[in-house]
């Protein structure tokens, strides 16, 4: 009676176990990731390029570097011209000085001049005199002043393009050091070292593993049931006939059908309208790209 139990116990075990696998998912998908490509944004030879495919990035990260012998050389040739032409901007502030040395000295004679003009002293004439040559020099002061604000304008106008062409060449020679740009884990990896690169070329591709997706598509009916921040339980394949359980979130959910993807359903069902949607899953290191997964709607 016992061992009659006993069976009984495991066939209701196996028949629940089998009721379970055999349970049809609401949707099916594939495990995709957002993905970067890193792309040259100068051109010439890559002089170093430190990347593994496998290997995690972060923002900022310094990756390689595009020669820069040309550019370097160029800038070197501005600044050279730069410093030429400054050094002919005119410096009057010396000349003033002594004109305004001069002011005060005769300042000094005029307040005496005055003084003895009071005392009947001195002349009109001679007080006269001293004023003229006040003004002479102060007329001398502004003239100094006005030609050194033509040739420093004259001059400068020919500085302002070089500085610029010079910003130019200096961001040039910054496009040339590849920086990582965004985290992930590099899955492609499109160039060596030494190779010649162009604007624009792919150089690596980058995908956030960490925080994957899983595309799947649902019908209308099961529309109702969903919506963007709702947890559903995802399954894969593991060893054994055995199936292991993610949370997932639904992150986004398609605002338009589409006729379900060949890949997805049989041909008979892919006449049917679906909705596309994404769940983000937290991966612990066992989901991979292209992998396939069961969704179940809570």
């Amino acid at each position: 009676m016992k061992t009659k139990l006993i069976a009984l116990i495991i066939l209701g075990l196996i028949f629940t176990s089998c009721t379970k696998v055999e349970e049809k998912a609401d949707a099916y998908g594939n495990f995709e990731a957002v993905e970067t490509i890193i792309s040259a944004e100068a051109q010439g030879k890559l002089i170093t390029f430190n990347l593994n495919e496998g290997e995690d990035v972060t923002i900022g990260q310094s990756i390689g570097l595009i020669d820069t012998s040309m550019l370097v050389l160029q800038r070197n040739e501005i600044l050279a011209n730069l410093r030429a032409l400054k050094f002919k901007l005119p410096d009057v502030s010396k000349d003033i000085k002594v004109l305004e040395q001069q002011i005060a000295n005769i300042e000094v004679d005029r307040k005496r001049t005055e003084n003895l003009l009071e005392k009947k002293a001195a002349t009109q004439k001679q007080y006269d005199d001293i004023i003229a040559q006040i003004e002479v020099l102060k007329k001398q002061i502004t003239a100094a002043k006005y030609k050194e604000s033509v040739q420093s304008k004259a001059i400068l106008s020919e500085i302002e393009p070089i500085e610029a062409k010079l910003k130019q060449i200096n961001y040039s020679i910054d496009k040339c050091k590849i920086i990582n740009p965004t985290v992930g884990t590099v899955i492609s990896k499109f160039v060596e070292e030494n190779e010649i690169v162009s604007f624009g070329k792919a150089l690596y591709k980058v995908a956030d593993l960490e925080n994957i997706i899983i595309r799947v598509y649902v019908s209308e009916p099961q529309m109702v049931n969903i919506k963007i921040g709702a947890e559903v339980k995802v399954l894969v394949d593991a060893p054994k006939e055995t199936m292991k359980e993610y949370a997932g979130t639904i992150s986004w959910i398609s605002s338009k059908a589409e006729f379900t993807p060949k890949i997805i359903q049989t041909k008979e069902e892919r006449i049917n309208l679906v909705y596309a949607v994404k769940i983000a899953v937290k991966n612990d290191g066992g989901l991979k790209l292209g992998m396939p997964g069961e969704v179940y709607f809570k």
